[in-house]
């Protein structure tokens, strides 16, 4: 029996790990998680929690799964970089190249990468640096997605309001959510429209209490810690700005609306004024032929699988790693100030926990 640990630092971990451990126990293996600066109140209480580093010492896993950009160097076994996203430049300031996702800073001994885009980029890294591999395997967030849900249209009950699914990221140079406010209010007091609304964690509180207190009838606000994956099927389409969660709405073959986006293209429907936002909703309630199969081809450049596996390869290339791949790599880089302070973090982030 092999034993995984899963190490969380932001709430939006647990939706990406859990298809993971399902996989995990269904292979008979052991997993536990320890968290780090953000809630654990999402942890149920069938799944393990290990709270401090001689805990996480004594159980001893063999690989730890990182859905972040960092990870405790001094934690037993390998660790694994899994992603909190699809490989997407975010923010529009910088080429994919220069993003964030392709970034190595030495602390992961395997990256698991969704495309043939992605896994071409870290496998020249790789060979350029020679301490680290990488497999191509998909991303578990969206196993549920690809594996349990209807995709297409959604059917609807007859007088039924369309629902839409708005999300949005926290960066005040990209956030949509406090110019929508009013209108998203005024659309889901119309009776015309359904919204489902959830908000980044960094989300400025102002502006999540104000979409809190629209909560009724018609507009349901789902909490940063909640998993959001089973909701995203409950609706027709996507509102958004420049959160990644869109591209995983589009694995549903469902529109996405955008607001003033820093990521335009034929795969979305962008706004760039508020008295516009509904004619963009109805719009894309059409489900317009191009904008759907634009959004197909970019679906197959993200996450080429569709067989909702990706957490069975994750495990089968770490069980590789371990037997073949791991003998053959060099040290990692020594990184001795980046050490000191990721000491440094983790004991702030293990102070800081939310009671």
């Amino acid at each position: 029996m092999r034993r995984y640990l899963f190490f969380v630092n932001q709430p939006y971990s647990y939706s990406i790990l859990r298809p993971l451990q399902a996989e995990i126990r269904r292979r008979g293996d052991e997993v536990a998680w320890f968290v780090a600066g953000c809630t654990a109140a999402p942890l149920k209480p069938d799944e393990k929690r290990l709270k401090t580093v001689k805990e996480v010492e004594a159980f001893g896993a063999e690989a730890t799964f990182v859905p972040g950009d960092w990870v405790p160097y001094f934690f037993p076994g390998i660790k694994v970089e899994v992603f909190h996203g699809l490989a997407r430049n975010k923010r529009g300031h910088k080429s994919e190249d220069e993003s964030d996702h392709y970034r190595v800073r030495g602390w992961f001994d395997l990256y698991c990468t969704h495309a043939e885009k992605d896994t071409e980029k870290f496998q020249a890294l790789a060979r350029e640096l020679g301490h680290f591999a990488v497999a191509k395997t998909g991303w578990p967030k969206i196993d549920p997605l690809l594996r349990d849900a209807s995709p297409g249209e959604r059917g609807r009950d007859e007088g039924e309001p369309p629902t839409v699914f708005f999300a949005s990221t926290f960066s005040r140079s990209v956030t949509c959510a406090p110019q929508l406010a009013d209108k998203i209010e005024e659309l889901s007091n119309s009776g015309k429209w359904r919204f489902i609304v959830t908000l980044h964690p960094k989300m400025d509180p102002a502006t999540v209490a104000r979409y809190r207190s629209m909560k009724g009838t018609n507009l349901r606000f789902i909490e940063s810690d909640e998993d959001l994956v089973p909701l995203l099927p409950e609706a027709d389409l996507m509102l958004c700005d420049t959160s990644s969660i869109m591209f995983e709405f589009m694995f549903l073959h469902r529109p996405v609306v955008t607001f003033c986006t820093k990521m335009p293209g034929p795969y979305l429907i962008d706004v760039q004024a508020v008295d516009q936002l509904e004619a963009g909703l109805m719009r894309a309630l059409q489900r317009p032929a191009e904008l759907l199969d634009a959004q197909k081809k970019l679906c197959r450049d993200l996450h080429e699988f569709t067989d909702g596996r990706s957490s069975a390869r994750v495990l089968e290339a770490t069980d590789q790693f371990l037997t073949e791949t791991k003998s053959t790599l060099k040290p990692k880089p020594r990184n001795l100030l980046r050490k000191l302070k990721v000491k440094r973090r983790l004991r702030r982030e293990l102070a800081n926990m939310p009671t």
